[in-house]
């Protein structure tokens, strides 16, 4: 008989090397997936990896996509340590350009001061995401709801939110019947650096990475999410109050995703619309996984990760590659991370009639 058995401790070597071969493997299997669709895998990847990293417009883009991507990932690390899933950081991400919007073309549309006016919106982000992440947060911590089924589910919501006011009260008159605000006040427009199409929101990025890693790493607070992490009866019978702080946690998750969704809006996207987001807050699982909740390993990750996506949308462009490509890619990444959390944490054991033989 064979039966899982918990390893008394992790080797943190294996699990990067895990998430190493997980993204080879990824490779590989998207390469099989070119040669069935006539393309040769290694021109594809050689395309792949030349553009996002090897071209200033392909860069700028990189880094621009990165700003949510890394931001919702950061976020995830304090859920993910206490062991609660929140899968929604998309929802998080799509409701924080809501509010950034909410902010920019209805509230203080007139605002003229930029410095003011990017505040403002990023507060607002950063309320609404916090706010849709307290809503599955309360929910898992006072009524024992499964945070997974919550948080999904109000991804569609907020994705349905989107929608409706970009198809109706919200879509702009001048805007040709797209479903589509108007564009943000120039005020609200994040600026870029030099010519390039990078904007400045990307500064946040090390000093959320900072945040996050102060907060885990080096306060009070983050041995007692660790603690809950580990055992959460141990955590209760220590005398943390475990709802409290788990309910904390995502707030915070949702805060930075949220902060993520204005960021994206001032500087990338710059109006409301009908499918702005490529998943990102999808990705950020992927990228908090790979990051193996490490605040600055999150921070590289969410730059080569993004690369990587950014290097699949431009196959599509070059060889008429389907976007469901980029979607196996980020499936068979996913998988292989969930199949290494269970070889990094646990050993297969076989039980022969009393004894235990180590597999």
């Amino acid at each position: 008989m064979l039966r899982l058995e918990r390893r008394s401790s992790t080797n943190p070597g294996l699990q990067v090397v895990i998430s190493i071969l997980t993204v080879i493997m990824a490779l590989v299997v998207v390469g099989i997936l070119l040669f069935f669709f006539g393309v040769n895998p290694f021109q594809a990847y050689k395309e792949m990896f030349l553009w996002p990293f090897g071209n200033i417009y392909g860069f700028s883009d990189t880094l621009s996509k990165s700003v949510p991507i890394t931001l919702a990932a950061l976020g995830l690390i304090f859920p993910f340590q206490m062991r609660v899933w929140n899968i929604g950081a998309e929802g998080q991400f799509l409701m924080g350009a809501f509010g950034a919007s909410l902010a920019a073309l209805y509230l203080f549309p007139n605002l003229e001061n930029r410095f003011l006016m990017i505040l403002l919106v990023s507060v607002f982000g950063v309320i609404f995401g916090s706010f849709w992440a307290a809503i599955p947060g309360l929910m898992k911590a006072y009524l024992r709801a499964d945070e997974i089924v919550s948080t999904i589910m109000l991804n569609y919501v907020a994705l349905l939110w989107i929608d409706y006011l970009v198809y109706g009260p919200w879509k702009d008159p001048q805007g040709y019947n797209f479903p589509m605000t108007k564009f943000f006040p120039d005020a609200a427009w994040l600026p870029n650096f030099g010519q390039t199409q990078v904007h400045t929101g990307v500064l946040a990025l090390p000093v959320a990475a900072f945040f996050v890693y102060y907060l885990t790493r080096v306060s009070p607070w983050g041995l007692k999410i660790k603690v809950i992490g580990d055992n959460e009866k141990t955590a209760w019978y220590t005398g943390i109050n475990v709802n409290r702080e788990l309910f904390v946690a995502m707030l915070l998750s949702g805060a930075l995703a949220g902060l993520g969704g204005a960021l994206h809006m001032m500087g990338a996207q710059h109006r409301l619309q009908h499918g702005f987001s490529a998943g990102y807050g999808y990705t950020a699982i992927i990228v908090a996984w790979l990051g193996k909740l490490n605040p600055w390993a999150v921070l590289i990750v969410g730059v080569l990760f993004t690369g990587l996506l950014v290097g699949n949308e431009q196959l599509q462009i070059f060889f008429g590659i389907p976007i469901s490509l980029i979607f196996v890619f980020q499936g068979v990444v996913l998988l292989g991370l969930l199949a290494g959390e269970i070889i990094g944490r646990y050993r297969l054991v076989i039980v022969r009639k009393g004894v235990n033989a180590d597999a």
